[in-house]
């Protein structure tokens, strides 16, 4: 399947030749109006954004934008620029070469700070992707220290101090990066095995870290220093099989435990809240659970990768409405990864494989759902 932004798989060469076989035909469709795709950053819906549930439903969600790379800075078309000439452009683009965008690969979590800014963690850059919204610019943070970089970055997390925390999987260790990415330190090494989730208590300051490989989750100070572990393999309350995605919200830790078809729910003191979901066949049920995020009125947000969906719950686990499917169109997944939320009421998915991350608004409270 062609991702999102992917080039088709017709050679260059014989693009090129078709373009020019094909010019008069272009100097038609320019006299009927016909535009070079642009693609602008829109972080609230428009009057005829997409909705959620569909109609005759009341909308409860709505499309606030798509994000996909470097694309989504360029300005659009003015009125004084002729449509003829417009196009030509574009002509001129696929007869002497395209211009190189960087466009997300392979999306798998993100976290938006107090600035307004995206930050994506993309596994095939291997690199943190920063859309600076107010910059109106993107930016790769590739290293991890001096002469080294990120090999399998997987989630990413503020650090309360303006910077973030960086998991990388293969490299298995915590990767500390000031607020302009600078590496500023590690730490877990010969500690983790696989490290992948990773979520902070803004409170305590303590660090959460799911390590995948040993069913587990490994909790560090501020320091980087190992305090506790947490769970074990294991079906029971409290333990884990191949935990991945972390959040800590309201002083509750949510796991994401991926093979055993759930989410739990634990206090400061690690005790079970709550826990939700198990393996079927019907919406709502988790084949493999990823991204977790809470939103308005404590609503749950899990990502559902298997069957492609995001799966929205009320605070105490029971389903209110999936949104997606598998495909490439609005409002549809391929193998979505991760999923978070932010302070202006918007939900943010890593689309993995559609290379793009897809928003969503909250349009009403948990009693309108």
């Amino acid at each position: 399947m062609t991702t999102f932004g992917e080039i088709s798989h017709t050679s260059r060469r014989s693009r090129r030749r078709l373009a020019v076989l094909s010019l008069p035909i272009w100097f038609a469709v320019a006299s009927c109006g016909m535009q070079p795709p642009t693609v602008t950053p829109n972080l609230d819906p428009a009057p005829d954004a997409h909705a959620w549930p569909l109609p005759p439903e009341q909308a409860r969600y709505a499309l606030a934008g798509v994000l996909i790379g470097e694309r989504n800075f360029l300005a659009p078309s003015h009125e004084t620029t002729s449509k003829a000439r417009s196009v030509l452009s574009w002509l001129a683009g696929l007869i002497v070469g395209e211009p190189e965008y960087v466009e997300l690969r392979r999306p798998v979590s993100g976290v938006t700070d107090d600035t307004g800014r995206v930050l994506v963690v993309d596994s095939s850059h291997q690199a943190i992707v920063v859309f600076d919204m107010a910059g109106q610019r993107l930016l790769l943070w590739h290293s991890v220290d001096r002469g080294e970089q990120f090999q399998s970055p997987v989630a990413i997390v503020a650090d309360g101090t303006g910077g973030f925390l960086v998991t990388d999987s293969e490299l298995g260790e915590v990767f500390r990066l000031a607020t302009d990415g600078t590496p500023q330190g590690r730490f877990g090494r010969q500690i983790l095995t696989r490290p992948t989730g990773i979520a902070r208590d803004d409170q305590t300051g303590l660090v959460y870290v799911a390590d995948t490989a040993q069913h587990d989750i490994k909790v560090f100070d501020g320091n980087g220093a190992l305090v506790d572990i947490v769970g074990g393999k294991g079906d029971a309350p409290g333990s884990f099989n191949t935990p991945t995605h972390l959040l800590f919200h309201g002083g509750q830790l949510y796991v994401v435990d991926t093979l055993n078809f759930r989410v739990q729910i634990f206090d400061r003191n690690g005790d079970g809240r709550l826990s939700f979901g198990r393996l079927g066949l019907f919406v709502g049920n988790m084949t493999r659970p990823k991204g977790v995020a809470v939103g308005g009125d404590e609503r749950i947000y899990v990502v559902e990768s298997y069957y492609d969906y995001l799966l929205v719950f009320d605070a105490a686990g029971q389903l209110l409405l999936p949104i997606g499917g598998t495909g490439q169109d609005v409002g549809e997944f391929y193998l979505p990864a991760g999923v978070w939320t932010d302070a202006e009421h918007r939900v943010y998915v890593a689309d993995m494989f559609n290379g793009r991350v897809v928003i969503f608004k909250e349009l009403t409270s948990v009693q309108g759902i």
